[in-house]
C-alpha cells in the first residue's frame, strides 16, 4: 500500500502571462508525475483555471471538499510566488506539500527555508515522485531534500532515467477543462520527445534539470501523438525539447509512421538549432507533411564575441542557411534575440533588427536576458551583483532583471521595446487603401507592442507610454524605409496615421504614399501643434485601454483565434463564444471608443 492515498497535483502559474497563446500552460510536467502514481494511489485531482488567478480561489474549494494527504507542485521560476502561495493555501488545511521542477531543483534549500514546503524533489520528477508515494519521506528515496531539526537533509542525486521510453505517457486526463474543451482535447497541447540537451548554454537551465540528451523512441512518441490527433480538429502541437533535431533519423522514423497512420492534422511548432535545420534538409519535406509549421532558432545576438561568452556555439552563417532552407520548405522560422548581454551598449544593440531582417525573418521575439537560477549566468551576475531584483514574478524573459557594463533595466526594456518596433515590417499598414484601414492595422500592431509592456509589473502606465514613444523616435533616428510592391490598387493620395505623446510637444507622423509600382512609409517628426492630416493616435489612450484588459481575457481571446486560425469551419461557433463572453465584449467596446476617437 502507499504511503500517501490521496493526491493534489498542481503546477503552479506565471505570474505574468505573456501574450502568446502557445505560452499558455498544458501541466504536462505534472501530468507525468500522475501517469507514475496512477496504479498505487486511491484517488488523485487537480485544481480549476490552474492557468490564471482563479487557481488559488479553486485550491481552498478542492482542498475543502476533498481529503488530500499529498500536493505536489511544479514550478518554474516566474510561478514561483503563486507556487509559494499554493503551498501556504495547502499547509492551511494540514497537508503536506512536495515541491518540484526548475526552480526548486535550483535553489532547493531556499525553498524549504520558507516553512511551508515539507519536501523537494530535485531533478526529474518521476521515479523519485513514485518512491515517495510509495514509501514516504525516506532517506532511501534519492533525490529529495527535506529539513530535519534545523539542518538540510540531501538523500543524494538520483541517476537519469536513461530508458526514456520507460516514462508512461502523461495522464492528460487529470487536467480540468480550459476554455470550455476537454482535459485531453484542448486546443494547444505539449509533447517532450526527449529528456535533456547536447549543449550547455550559459543562460540555460535545461542541464540542471535533464543534463544529457536522451531521446524517446519514434514509436514511443507516435504513441502519445495518436492519442492527441483529431482528424475533425486542427490543433497547435508544441514539440517543447530543448533540441527537437537532435537526432535526424530518430524524427525522419517519426515522420514516417505519422504519415503513414495518417496523424498529419496539427500545426506543429518547435524549437531547434541552426546546425541541426541544416542537417535535416533531406527529411524538412517530410516535416512540413506532418504539419511543420514553424521553427524557433536562438539566435541570441549578431555579436560573436557574445555568442561565444554565452558558450552558443552558433554560427551566423548557418542561421542564414537554415533559415532560407526553412522558406524553401514552406516552413515558418522565428528568431529569439536576448537583449541585455553584460558586455553589450544601447549601441550595440540598435543593428539588432536590421541583423533579423536581413537574415530573412518574417519573426521574431527580443528577450531580456534573464538569470534564471539553476544557470551560469545566474551565478554569474548574482557574485558580481548585478541582479537588480529577485521578485521571481519578474522572471520571464520580457522584464529585465539585471544591469549590465553600459545598461541598466529601462535602457534594457527600451532597446527591446526599439528592437520590435525596428524589425516590424508594417506591411499590414502599407498594402491598406485609405485612413480607416490603416489605422486599424496601426493600432492592432501597437496593441500588441504595449502589450509586452504589461507583463511588466514595475512599470506604470505613464513610464510605458514614455519607453514606447522613445522607442519610436530612436527608430526615426536611423531613417528608416520601407516598401511594399504587391498592393492591388494604386494610392490616389497619401494616407497614414499621427501617433502623438501627451508629454512630448512633438508626434511622430507615419505616412503612406505610392511610388511608382510601390508604396512607401515615411516617418516624419513634427509639432504637436500642427494640424495633422491623418489620424490621430493618442499612445496614452492606447496604453491605458492595453493596461485595462485583464491578462485572462486577452488569453481567451488569444486562445480562441489560435482555434479559429486553424478551423475556419469553426468560427461561427467560436465568434458566438467571443461575444458570449463580457470582458471581452467590454475591451471590444474601449477598441472601437479609440478607434472612433482617433478619426475625429
Amino acid at each position: 500500500m502507499a504511503y500517501y492515498k490521496h493526491i493534489c497535483f498542481v503546477e503552479a502559474p506565471q505570474a505574468i502571462v505573456t501574450p502568446f497563446p502557445r505560452y499558455i500552460s498544458d501541466c504536462i510536467g505534472v501530468c507525468y508525475l500522475a501517469a507514475a502514481v496512477e496504479d498505487i494511489v486511491e484517488s488523485m485531482a487537480m485544481p480549476e483555471n490552474y492557468y490564471s488567478d482563479g487557481i488559488f480561489e479553486s485550491f481552498e474549494k478542492l482542498l475543502k471538499s476533498r481529503r488530500f494527504d499529498l500536493v505536489a507542485i511544479s514550478s518554474m521560476t516566474g510561478g514561483f510566488n503563486n507556487a509559494e502561495k499554493l503551498a501556504r493555501i495547502a499547509k492551511k488545511h494540514g497537508v503536506t506539500v512536495v515541491m518540484g521542477g526548475f526552480h526548486p531543483t535550483a535553489l532547493p534549500e531556499q525553498v524549504l527555508d520558507l516553512g511551508c514546503v515539507d519536501l523537494v524533489v530535485v531533478g526529474e520528477g518521476e521515479a523519485t515522485f513514485r518512491e515517495l508515494v510509495e514509501k514516504g519521506p525516506s532517506r532511501e528515496v534519492k533525490g529529495l531534500c527535506w529539513k530535519e531539526n534545523g539542518a538540510f537533509v540531501h538523500t543524494g542525486i538520483r541517476e537519469l532515467i536513461k530508458n526514456v521510453d520507460s516514462i508512461r505517457l502523461p495522464l492528460r486526463s487529470i487536467r480540468p477543462e480550459r476554455f470550455g474543451e476537454k482535459s485531453s482535447d484542448y486546443t494547444i497541447d505539449t509533447i517532450y520527445t526527449s529528456r535533456g540537451c547536447p549543449w550547455v548554454c550559459s543562460f540555460c537551465a535545461n542541464d540542471r534539470m535533464h543534463k544529457q540528451w536522451r531521446g524517446r523512441s519514434a514509436e514511443n512518441v507516435v504513441e502519445e501523438i495518436a492519442q492527441l490527433h483529431d482528424r475533425k480538429k486542427k490543433k497547435l502541437l508544441k514539440i517543447w525539447d530543448a533540441n527537437f533535431l537532435t537526432n535526424i533519423k530518430r524524427v525522419e522514423r517519426i515522420c514516417d509512421l505519422m504519415i503513414e497512420r495518417g496523424l498529419t492534422n496539427f500545426r506543429i511548432v518547435t524549437e531547434t538549432r541552426a546546425k541541426d535545420v541544416i542537417r535535416a534538409e533531406r527529411i524538412l519535406p517530410k516535416l512540413r507533411k506532418i504539419g511543420l509549421n514553424k521553427v524557433g532558432l536562438g539566435i541570441e545576438s549578431p555579436n560573436p564575441k557574445t555568442l561565444a561568452l554565452m558558450n552558443k556555439e552558433n554560427s551566423l552563417d548557418e542561421v542564414t542557411t537554415a533559415i532560407n532552407l526553412l522558406n524553401k520548405y514552406g516552413v515558418g522560422s522565428e528568431g529569439y534575440f536576448i537583449v541585455g548581454h553584460y558586455s553589450e551598449s544601447v549601441e550595440d544593440t540598435m543593428p539588432y533588427p536590421k541583423f533579423a531582417r536581413a537574415l530573412g525573418l518574417r519573426q521574431t521575439l527580443f528577450m531580456a536576458m534573464t538569470p534564471y537560477p539553476g544557470t551560469r549566468i545566474f551565478d554569474e551576475y548574482a557574485r558580481d551583483n548585478n541582479i537588480t531584483s529577485f521578485d521571481w514574478d519578474l522572471y520571464n524573459n520580457f522584464v529585465p532583471v539585471i544591469r549590465t557594463a553600459h545598461m541598466e533595466n529601462r535602457d534594457i526594456m527600451r532597446m527591446m521595446v526599439y528592437c520590435n518596433v525596428a524589425f516590424c515590417d508594417y506591411r499590414s499598414v502599407l498594402k491598406r487603401d485609405d485612413n480607416r484601414g490603416v489605422l486599424l492595422a496601426f493600432l492592432k500592431d501597437l496593441f500588441q507592442l504595449v502589450f509586452l509592456l504589461k507583463v511588466n509589473k514595475t512599470l506604470d502606465r505613464k513610464e510605458a507610454s514614455q519607453i514606447v514613444f522613445e522607442a519610436f523616435e530612436l527608430w526615426l533616428g536611423t531613417s528608416p524605409a520601407l516598401d511594399y510592391a504587391k498592393a492591388k490598387t494604386m494610392l490616389k493620395e497619401p494616407t497614414g496615421v499621427c501617433l502623438a505623446h501627451a508629454a512630448s510637444e512633438e508626434r511622430i507622423d507615419f505616412v503612406v504614399e505610392q511610388a511608382g509600382d510601390r508604396r512607401l512609409l515615411k516617418l516624419r517628426k513634427v509639432a504637436s501643434s500642427k494640424p495633422a492630416e491623418f489620424p490621430v493616435v493618442r499612445l496614452d489612450e492606447v496604453v491605458d485601454a492595453a493596461f485595462s484588459l485583464s491578462m485572462d481575457a486577452l488569453m481567451r481571446l488569444l486562445y480562441r483565434n489560435e482555434l479559429m486560425r486553424n478551423n475556419p469551419r469553426l468560427t461561427g461557433r467560436q465568434l458566438l463564444a467571443l461575444v458570449a463572453d463580457h470582458d471581452i465584449r467590454k475591451v471590444a467596446m474601449r477598441f472601437w471608443r479609440l478607434y472612433r476617437g482617433c478619426m475625429r
